[in-house]
């Protein structure tokens, strides 16, 4: 209790001293209070506030999706549940040290472990800029440093095995769909059939935040989705349904089995929805589509994100050198 108070004391001293000052103050504290014991004084207004509930309303309030929002929980959860400590007696090396178990333990990536540190970060500033507390420990940690990886795209060959070993219209439809709108999987579930306008070739889909924009579709994909919805007998107004009665909307789990299983019959490994995202981004550059419409079009907020789908394939590298340079 003693280690608690005097904690409590430097850490609201921290902005007026130094730290031999505040080394100097910890000393005198523990001599004085060396002979006397503490009694603990709750402040039900205090000390029973739920900053882990406050913090999760104001990020439902910004438009943060459910799922990030449980996220969020989980990983604040786990990191005050392991300290055993009020937010306001953690400090950065209780982080640093929490983190580093964290991966030993689990065996997790950097990628995973710098996740983790930005919601963290993203709690712990929010107190700070609430009054909660005088400074958050992230702030010292910093980003962790990863490998960038080229990811796999599809070849246009990959694509049309795809759709010549499809033996259902819906299957066909819905490679199409992806390939050509470069959607998110969980944007393509919401649609109902009434979003399509096929004189325009588009439709609107809500992103993430429920942000609504205009993706595109091409001929092709067109003419197979106009087929397919003339080969149903059903009344559901999901875009796309199962293919067994009672013909349910498809869920996002739903169609990645669908697409595993197309590539499992082809020998092909890693056919995954997003994979179809990463491939119309990456097209869209080497085609010369200027990255600020490309992030438009992928729904993304920041344009970094954008860069970070659009993988410039090494070929255009050796043509550009050949062109600008020699």
């Amino acid at each position: 209790m003693k280690t608690i108070f005097i904690n409590d004391i430097i850490q609201m001293m921290l902005p007026h001293m130094n730290n031999a000052q505040c080394e100097a103050l910890q000393e005198v504290l523990q001599h004085v209070l060396f002979q006397y014991d503490l009694v603990k004084h709750k402040d039900c207004c205090a000390e029973e506030r739920d900053y882990l509930a406050l913090f999760l309303s104001a990020k439902r309030i910004e438009g943060c999706s459910e799922k990030s929002l449980k996220y969020y929980e989980s990983t604040i959860q786990k990191l005050l549940g392991t300290l055993g400590k009020s937010v306001k007696q953690i400090v950065t090396d209780d982080i640093r040290k929490y983190l580093t178990k964290y991966q030993e333990e689990n065996k997790s990536s950097k990628v995973t472990i710098d996740n983790i540190r930005r919601f963290l970060s993203s709690f712990f500033s929010w107190l700070e800029d609430e009054d909660y507390i005088l400074k958050s420990p992230v702030r010292r940690i910093h980003k962790v440093k990863t490998g960038v990886s080229v990811k796999e795209i599809y070849s246009d060959e990959m694509l049309e095995f795809l759709r010549d070993s499809c033996t259902e219209l819906r299957d066909l439809a819905m490679i199409d769909m992806l390939a050509s709108t470069g959607m998110r999987v969980g944007e393509m579930v919401l649609l109902n059939r009434n979003d399509i306008d096929f004189n325009e070739r588009e439709c609107i889909v809500f992103g993430k935040g429920n942000k609504e924009r205009i993706v595109y579709f091409d001929a092709r994909t067109k003419i197979h989705l106009q087929n397919y919805l003339e080969s149903r007998s059903d009344i559901n107004p999901a875009l796309f349904v199962s293919l067994k009665e009672p013909c349910n909307r498809l869920s996002i789990n739903g169609i990645e089995t669908r697409l595993r299983k197309l590539g499992k019959n082809l020998g092909l490994q890693r056919v995954h929805p997003h994979k179809f995202r990463r491939t119309l981004a990456t097209m869209a550059i080497d085609k010369g589509m200027p990255i600020e419409q490309l992030q438009q079009l992928l729904g993304h907020r920041k344009i970094d994100t954008t860069l970070q789908y659009a993988m410039v394939r090494q070929s255009n590298v050796k043509i550009a050198h050949r062109k600008y340079i020699g």
